[in-house]
């Protein structure tokens, strides 16, 4: 399997050389070359496979034969160990959670395949690897957990100042070891914008290599197909038709549910719910892609005014608006709407969400008062505990730490100040 770069000036890489690269260097986003649908029956029967085996089935083909099948099975079994539960919040309505891993968010999925994959091709070299990472949230604290202890790679995080909840920034700054962070006075597009400035930057790449752990790079992005196909599984006693409302910031995780679809799982509709950064939502509806500054909102993970994946998702339906149309239906919410919803499922239901998968909720729900006859499902992306200064006074009760907080939220924040790519440059250069 060969990837290609979105950008179209680069040579055309294995796996393994996309995994490194992160990015290619025309600054395009790395594709594969080819998807091959896996056999009917693989979905028609998949409550009759485990969870490591699905994953197995979906990925390797990307992955090709940069890592023996023993042990890519190795890499899928460490990954997933944790459980996936679909929790039916209401009739057919599933709240599919994506927390119960080690920093009790959706990345530590997409974080802990690809630093198993780093892992192994770099097991037989000398030379030291620097994964450098912008967060808005979640991404910093599950790349941070993923990456800790791995030999040869060093972890530099950048994420914006203030615009983090306590818990996200205790997750990502007390770890210690061969992980670094960097606050960063700006917003997540500022981090995001020096990061691949970095991988441009000849005075840096000439003197080490980087790789970027965001959903930009190929072993974080692709393994988020394994959600999708974990929730049909569990839904596939129903017969109604499924639709999957995720709340998009970066749109990693929605274009890789997209790329599961390819493979052939049956998944009807695509809803991407948004806060009210609605760079898409104003796409759908006027076929023009306008970035806009990020806005800060009460779902930080969504602050994002220039999502990279949405790109791949283009390329996926051939710039097709009209097909993109077919497929996706994308919405914006406001907080005000995010904690009305909030109060609302825990009164009906005694559940509690997330300001993301809240989001998520009211695009599901949107899109399925004109379309009721099939089932849905929302990605809840985070534990609510890491959003109590919000939850807590909404729904007027007190969340408990799970372990995997308690472990962290006590420690001492460690992090490096920084206002400019210069500064940027001047710590990785160091």
């Amino acid at each position: 399997m060969k990837f290609y770069s979105l950008n179209h000036q680069a040579p055309n890489v294995s796996f393994q050389e996309a995994v490194v690269n992160g990015i290619a260097p025309d600054r395009g986003l790395y594709f594969p070359e080819s998807i091959s649908a896996l056999p009917v029956d693989f979905f028609q029967n998949i409550e009759n496979y485990s969870n490591n085996e699905i994953a197995y089935e979906l990925i390797k083909q990307f992955v090709g034969d940069k890592i023996p099948e023993k042990e890519l099975k190795e890499i899928i079994e460490d990954t997933l160990s944790f459980d996936f539960p679909l929790v039916e919040v209401e009739k057919d309505i599933f709240s599919l959670e994506l927390f119960h891993g080690p920093t009790m968010a959706f990345k530590d999925v997409g974080a802990r395949f690809m630093a198993r994959c780093l892992s192994y091709f770099n097991k037989n070299k000398t030379t030291e690897l620097t994964v450098l990472v912008a967060t808005s949230g979640d991404t910093g604290g599950a790349v941070a957990s993923g990456f800790l202890g791995v030999k040869g790679v060093q972890v530099v995080i950048l994420y914006p100042s203030g615009k983090v909840s306590k818990v996200q920034e205790k997750q990502l700054t007390t770890l210690g070891q061969n992980i670094k962070a960097l606050e960063v006075t700006g917003t997540f597009d500022d981090c995001q914008d020096m990061v691949k400035t970095a991988f441009l930057d000849h005075e840096i790449t000439d003197k080490m290599q980087l790789t970027s752990a965001n959903s930009i790079n190929v072993a974080r992005w692709l393994p988020q197909m394994f959600y999708f196909a974990f929730a049909y599984k569990q839904l596939k006693n129903n017969s109604k038709e499924v639709v999957f409302s995720i709340p998009s910031g970066n749109f990693g995780n929605i274009c890789a549910g997209m790329m599961a679809q390819q493979l052939g799982l049956p998944i009807y509709h695509f809803i991407a719910a948004t806060n009210v950064n609605r760079v898409v939502p104003n796409f759908m509806q006027t076929g023009n892609y306008i970035p806009l500054k990020s806005i800060q909102t009460i779902s930080n993970a969504m602050d994002v005014g220039n999502p990279s994946n949405f790109i791949r998702i283009q390329n996926i339906f051939n710039n097709d608006f009209e097909k993109i149309k077919e497929h996706l239906s994308s919405y914006s919410f406001t907080d005000e709407e995010t904690k009305e919803t909030i109060l609302s499922i825990f009164k009906n239901s005694n559940y509690i969400t997330d300001p993301h998968g809240a989001v998520g909720y009211l695009g599901l729900k949107k899109y399925l008062k004109n379309d009721s006859d099939k089932q849905g499902v929302f990605f809840e992306t985070a534990h609510p505990v890491k959003f109590l200064d919000v939850i807590e006074p909404v729904i007027d009760k007190k969340i408990d730490f799970p372990e995997q907080i308690k472990q962290v939220i006590n420690k001492k924040k460690e992090a490096s100040l920084i206002d400019s790519y210069k500064q940027l440059k001047e710590f990785l250069l160091k």
